[in-house]
């Protein structure tokens, strides 16, 4: 299911604050809007009754899309998502305001706020069905197809760092002799020679560089920068995504070890721990010493 799975961008941090953000004031707009084409809501301004009905609702909905997508980051650590099953929270979210528009609906009838004719609860539902697909689902696309673009420019960047000006001399005997790399912004952070570099390793949102010094020195570099971007941007490289937290310069490997649950690289510096191949990368890396 690996290749179902949806991309890292939308469970970032960064990324769910922009839909929420985008979402919640789209649906603010877009509820005002739809008033007047829908015979059964109360939504208003003001000081009436209605208006605190209106408010309660948004409130709560806002609340309710809050703590689905905080919970969709925190987990995403924990398993990987796939399309189907994004689809499928966006999906419920959508499902349990419907349900909580219904409840204070007929909440708000029973009180004398709102008149709702001969309207049962499930015509209200299947009502209500519509505009909140409208007003979530729209902005939910819209926010990830801008943060796909985002993450195809930030890709574009380290794709394009390799010809960066120099004032180096250039060995043509390696058409990748820098490995040069950006933050989320676009700031180029690093740009260390390939000879140099051993691995990188993910934290959280940032990577972790470790590279010598000139001296031969151990060194690390911390960036704010997914790992999977650096995967894709030097995809033909000697850097190999080994693990769901480390890229390895096969340039650097010294050993690869078979053990008890599987394969583990050495690297030709005796202070760096032997790195995992996890099942998910082995094939790949394998392929890489067949070659």
């Amino acid at each position: 299911m690996k290749r179902y799975a949806i991309p890292e961008y939308l469970r970032e941090k960064y990324g769910l604050i922009a839909t929420v953000t985008f979402t919640a004031f789209f649906s603010m707009f877009f509820m005002l809007v739809s008033v007047p084409f829908s015979h059964n809501a109360w939504f208003a301004l003001g000081t009436s009754r209605a208006f605190g009905f209106t408010l309660t609702f948004y409130l709560l909905s806002l609340l309710l899309v809050i703590i689905s997508k905080r919970i969709m980051y925190v987990t995403r650590r924990l398993w990987q998502m796939n399309w189907f099953q994004y689809i499928g929270w966006n999906l419920l979210e959508v499902i349990l305001i419907c349900l909580l528009y219904t409840f204070l609906s007929v909440k708000a009838d029973a009180m004398g706020v709102v008149t709702l004719a001969d309207d049962t609860p499930i015509d209200i539902f299947l009502n209500s069905l519509v505009f909140a697909f409208v007003a979530l689902v729209v902005p939910y696309v819209i926010s990830g197809m801008f943060l796909a673009i985002v993450d195809k420019d930030k890709t574009i960047r380290l794709m394009n760092a390799r010809d960066i000006v120099s004032d180096e001399p250039v060995d043509t005997s390696n058409d990748l002799q820098k490995v040069t790399l950006f933050d989320n912004s676009g700031v180029m952070r690093l740009s260390v020679s390939l000879s140099n570099l051993f691995y990188i390793e993910s934290d959280d949102n940032y990577v972790i560089v470790w590279y010598s010094d000139n001296s031969g020195a151990m060194k690390k570099y911390m960036i704010r920068c997914r790992l999977k971007t650096i995967e894709e941007s030097f995809r033909d490289s000697p850097l190999v995504r080994c693990h769901r937290k480390y890229i390895v310069n096969m340039d650097r490997v010294k050993v690869l070890r078979k053990e008890k649950d599987g394969y583990e690289l050495d690297l030709d510096n005796d202070a760096i721990p032997p790195i995992t191949i996890t099942k998910t990368y082995a094939e790949n890396v394998l392929s890489r010493f067949k070659n």
